[in-house]
């Protein structure tokens, strides 16, 4: 094979089909045309280049974030073949440039395994680019080609002599076809982070250029892991207590799957399990997650019913109960996955199961065996689990009980609209009852319904499941949705069935309470009603910060940057002392005209949606922010303190 591999030239390149569609319809190549689509860029760029480096012929990548926001990926790979393509005429760098699923992915000779079968190849981002520069050092040379928005400025061409090999790539997305021109830096991160513990031993140059430090140096990071999945557990799991000393790591080949897992238990109530395929997450899981799970009950069940810990306990022990406080990471490179699912993320090749349920059955046994101390606590952590859905259960049915036997079930603060279509109607969560009595009286009562809640929810983070239910604000919203718990295949799944309300609008005080209050909620939401946000229904309001105002013209502003505008435009002088300007501490400050006209008036209002970019960096930094430790969240903050607008 690596004989074969070694010899990756111009006719390795196949070629399936040409480049026209991807201008007309990008959304179907990339996902679509905002945020998501012009990372997806980046990460189709970077794929080539982590290829190559799971190929055993790359150690270095380098992704800079240009000041014009074009990024610039270079590695030290074999470089893309130059030579003349057989079939097509010309040279394979211009093929693999310029056609559609043109490249050595396909040539299983070439690459065993692939990350770059999730996308469309370079091919893609040079379409959807307006410039892109591509430069190839091999075979003792240095070629260039440039293109604009897909096409080729000038045939191949050698620009100079280079003892070294790699591949250099410049793209600037086009900003006629996005809707989004900047790159965040944080999202880059997260996911170069996520690729360097996924494939250990690659070091990852991250640079924004667009972005200086106190001293004028641009931001840098390197992610670079030795420990690969071991330490992405053990980084997830770095704001919660252990309860293991170090995270359990499995790693084999079972008919010719590579297969790799690094597990650990923590103190709190939540399983999370993230799974990778060919370093793309799957976030509906797929054959490789039930593999997992299957070998994770029926390796601990054994030896649970071995040890006689069981026996003093008169409980019956779920699947469930095995994965409660499990942090989980599942990485499997498969040659040709099959994905199925509503976003393509799940996936359906039968034999990884049982690829991944041997190879976890056998290490795990072993583990267990070689440590009695750490499979015993596994194990009470296991018993404590079962007694705890088993309380969760009775909570859970005692409020859909109550809900069953009061009639209509809904909470008596909800002022409900009149539209029983789910799609057309929107719940408001508000913080407090003045608030909530102006956005009564300023809503339109077909459609928009409000909720008050009264003070702080409970911190879900630290509470057990059966406590939740207990606190009146998460019941009230529990009921108000209309939502269940309990499908066929999981007693804990949301059950949405019934929800009442497509837009669930949380609005809060833009203030440290409020900001504090929307987080509980959220926490909440991402812990338990994950599927409200996988499907998009859950937003945040954005009430204006100010009113500026001079006789009878007034202008909200929702930033520092419009209070400023505002002024110079509205006092002919410029001067602040010279108009009026009203900070909005809470939304009760506003009358329920200025709350419509602003906040909830569906022609005028900004809405956030609440995404998330990846569930394993979202549980990492939830875990942190509500979590017990004060550490790593005194570190974000201050990082993170020059984005915070403090009012004192």
């Amino acid at each position: 094979m690596a004989e074969l591999r070694d010899n990756y030239s111009a006719d390795n390149i196949q070629v399936l089909e040409g480049l026209e569609a991807v201008r007309k319809r990008p959304a179907m190549y990339i996902g679509d045309i905002g945020f998501k689509g012009l990372h997806h860029l980046i990460w189709e760029v970077v794929d080539n280049s982590i290829d190559e480096a799971m190929a055993g012929y790359c150690t270095d990548i380098i992704v800079h974030i240009n000041t014009d926001n074009s990024v610039t990926v270079s590695d030290n790979g074999r470089g893309i073949p130059t030579g003349m393509h057989t079939k097509e005429g010309r040279s394979a760098l211009e093929v693999v440039m310029t056609v559609l699923h043109a490249g050595g992915k396909f040539d299983k000779d070439t690459y065993k395994v692939s990350g770059g079968l999730h996308g469309v190849g370079v091919s893609c981002v040079n379409a959807l680019s307006s410039h892109l520069e591509v430069t190839v050092e091999r075979d003792g040379k240095m070629f260039k080609q440039e293109y604009s928005k897909g096409a080729p400025l000038y045939p191949v061409k050698v620009v100079g002599e280079s003892t070294r090999t790699g591949t250099t790539v410049k793209f600037l997305p086009d900003d006629t076809i996005f809707t989004v021109h900047e790159y965040k830096y944080e999202t880059v991160a997260n996911r170069m982070r996520e690729l360097s513990y996924l494939n250990r031993g690659i070091r990852i140059h991250l640079t924004d250029l667009r972005e200086l430090d106190a001293d004028g140096n641009s931001v840098t990071e390197e992610f670079h892991s030795e420990g690969g999945l071991a330490e992405f557990v053990a980084y997830l799991d770095s704001s919660r207590e252990q309860l293991l000393p170090e995270p359990i790591y499995m790693e084999g080949d079972k008919g010719g799957i590579p297969v790799e897992v690094a597990m650990t238990y923590n103190n709190s109530y939540n399983e999370n399990v993230f799974s990778y395929v060919n370093n793309i997450n799957t976030i509906e899981g797929g054959t490789h997650v039930s593999g997992f799970r299957r070998a994770l009950t029926r390796t601990l069940k054994n030896y649970a019913d071995k040890s006689g810990i069981l026996d003093k306990e008169k409980i019956e022990i779920s699947g469930d109960d095995f994965r409660e406080g499990l942090t989980a990471v599942i990485s499997v490179k498969v040659q040709e996955p099959q994905f199925e699912g509503q976003t393509k993320t799940k996936l359906g090749n039968s034999d990884v199961m049982g690829a991944v349920e041997t190879c976890v059955a056998d290490i795990l046994s072993t583990y267990l065996e070689e440590h009695p101390r750490e499979a015993k606590t596994i194990v009470s952590k296991v018993i404590l689990a079962a007694k705890a859905r088993i309380a969760a259960r009775k909570a859970r049915e005692m409020v859909q009980r109550k809900n069953v036997l009061s009639g209509s079930g809904l909470p008596g603060k909800l002022a409900d609209c009149s539209d029983n279509d789910p799609e057309a109607c929107e719940l408001y969560l508000v913080e407090g009852d003045s608030a909530g009595g102006s956005a009564k009286q300023g809503r339109n009562r077909a459609f928009q319904a409000i909720l008050p809640l009264r003070g702080k929810i409970l911190n879900v983070e630290k509470a057990q499941e059966h406590k939740i239910y207990d606190n009146e604000e998460i019941r009230n919203m529990i009921t108000a949705l209309g939502v269940t718990f309990g499908t066929p295949e999981d007693e804990k799944a949301l059950n949405m069935v019934k929800l009442r309300y497509h837009k669930v609008i949380i609005m809060t005080d833009a203030d440290v309470d409020g900001s504090h209050i929307r987080t509980l909620i959220l926490t909440f939401f991402f812990r338990y009603m994950k599927d409200l946000i996988d499907n998009g229904y859950v937003y945040i309001a954005q009430p204006p910060l100010y009113l500026v105002k001079k006789g009878k013209e007034e202008r909200y502003c929702w930033t520092e940057e419009q209070r400023e505008r505002a002024v110079k435009e509205i006092a002919k002088d410029g001067k602040e002392d010279s108009v009026n300007i009203q900070r909005y501490k809470g939304l009760g400050e506003m009358n329920p005209e200025q709350l419509w006209e602003t906040t909830m008036n569906p022609d005028k209002r900004t809405l956030k949606i609440v995404t998330i970019e990846s569930a394993a960096e979202a549980d990492h930094l939830f875990s942190m922010l509500m979590g017990d430790e004060v550490a790593p969240r005194r570190e974000f903050i201050e990082k993170n303190a020059k984005y915070a607008r403090i009012d004192i």
